[in-house]
């Protein structure tokens, strides 16, 4: 395990242009690098590919560590650390030139999507109004609220295919409902 004097004194000869204390450097704390990178970037492959031009940058900017400002390690931890944050605003969707915003289309519903989908709300709510409040209850958990069959079970203090019967003669009484 390289000390952090051992690192600055890497730094410094990499900045001369040796290869060999490059090599080193890199074997002493790439995996810490990678660490960083791959806690932002959550994506394992990026973080490979963004470790190699971090050490790029390193071997760049080599000249420029002043052992005085910070450790040798803190100094390299910033260069991945902000290439990173680089990476992830470079994900982000570029803004379109105005111009082309005229072509954007709406997806939200029109107003008369929006009564429609109203009214058909209601009388979905109407007819659930109509079932037993537990069974009403399992329509909303499974269908609204994505809860599995097993987990209303559970919850009801009843066996799974009782819930499973539940279900089924609930939406048969729904459909009943909602085409009178």
């Amino acid at each position: 395990m390289a000390t952090p004097g051992d690192i600055a004194k890497l730094i410094g000869r990499t900045a001369l242009g040796d290869r060999n204390a490059f090599d080193a450097l890199y074997a002493h704390t790439s995996a810490k690098l990678f660490g960083v990178l791959l806690r932002l970037l959550r994506d394992r492959a990026e973080a490979e590919d963004a470790l190699q031009e971090v050490y790029i940058k390193i071997w760049q900017r080599s000249s420029q560590y002043a052992q005085s400002e910070s450790s040798a390690m803190s100094w390299l931890i910033v260069i991945a650390r902000y290439h990173a944050i680089d990476r992830l605003r470079a994900r982000k969707m570029p803004l379109l030139p105005i111009d082309d915003s005229f072509e954007i289309v709406d997806k939200a519903p029109d107003p008369e999507a929006s009564a429609l989908a109203s009214s058909q709300r209601a009388q979905i709510d109407e007819c659930l109004a109509r079932l037993e409040k537990q069974k009403a209850n399992a329509i909303r958990g499974a269908y609204l609220e994505g809860y599995s069959y097993q987990e209303l079970a559970n919850k009801n203090d009843i066996p799974l295919n009782t819930m499973r019967t539940w279900l089924r003669r609930s939406l048969l009484k729904l459909k009943e409902c909602l085409q009178e």
